[in-house]
């Protein structure tokens, strides 16, 4: 168990272990770890030799009014518990290194990020599939694990792979929720007790399509307005923004195809918290 802040060693371990045949499996997180991320970390030890989660606060995925500098950071903590499922290194570099002076490669998905979160977050999605290139580049794992409550972000990464021939199988760990519902997320400690309860409307507005959807129902504008109307319900819920899509390019529907995945996703504020949640139907991304 090692925790590696350098890049150079970071690299001379990876190339070591892909010298000696090992399995990498790879989970990148930005810490403050909870049972989602434990998960990717538990799926990555059932697939693989050697297991390498990084912790990295990605500012270039922050825009300038949100939480960078009070996100949670506790580094002793994330690898404790991430020991605790078999990971075997974590890489933590300094923000110096990811970022050097002078910084000025960007790796753009055209078309992907500038659309749902990528309209709400302008450049959020730059930020994402920049520091996941480059430290993909420098672990070199042969599987990297994503959670699919960042569905967006999964679709965006698995583009950029193939686009880019990177030699990396992407894998997609299901959303982890608590007993109530409410999907893992690290910025679920935010909320107060009466925003807590309240976020429960963003997994009732996503039930509420899968009800409508199985008892026949396939028209788009039909089911967002019956999510919305759940959302709107909900006095301390404010709806960013409420989307159906295809899986492949995000374009909206009009009608929920019988033979392809689709992807219901949601952007919900409790007071000053963002929280997002999706669900697809007929498959998975």
């Amino acid at each position: 168990m090692e925790i590696i802040n350098r890049i150079p060693r970071m690299i001379s371990i990876a190339r070591e272990l892909r010298s000696e045949k090992r399995r990498i499996g790879f989970v990148p997180t930005m810490g403050a770890l909870h049972e989602g991320h434990l998960e990717l970390c538990a799926r990555a030890r059932e697939m693989c030799d050697t297991v390498i989660a990084s912790v990295f606060v990605n500012p270039a995925q922050f825009g300038p009014n949100e939480d960078f500098e009070k996100y949670p950071r506790d580094l002793a903590r994330d690898a404790e518990l991430a020991f605790t499922k078999g990971v075997d290194l974590i890489f933590a570099p300094a923000l110096d290194d990811i970022y050097p002076e002078g910084f000025s490669t960007y790796v753009t998905v055209e078309g992907l990020g500038d659309r749902l979160e990528g309209a709400s977050r302008p450049g959020h999605f730059r930020g994402v599939t920049t520091v996941v290139n480059k430290l993909l580049n420098i672990v070199s794992p042969h599987f990297a694990f994503f959670g699919r409550k960042d569905a967006q972000q999964v679709i965006l990464i698995k583009r950029m792979v193939r686009d880019l021939a990177m030699d990396v199988e992407i894998v997609v760990v299901p959303i982890v929720r608590e007993e109530d519902g409410l999907a893992l997320s690290s910025r679920n400690v935010y909320l107060s007790a009466d925003e807590r309860k309240a976020a429960l409307v963003l997994k009732r507005a996503l039930d509420r399509c899968r009800t409508l959807y199985n008892g026949g129902e396939r028209d788009c504008s039909k089911l967002i307005s019956s999510m919305r109307s759940v959302i709107e319900s909900e006095p301390l819920a404010r709806l960013d923004y409420l989307a159906i899509t295809d899986t492949a390019r995000l374009d909206a529907l009009d009608t929920i195809p019988f033979d392809q995945p689709t992807l219901i996703s949601l952007a919900v504020f409790l007071c000053d918290t963002r929280l997002i949640d999706n669900i697809v139907l007929n498959g998975e991304i």
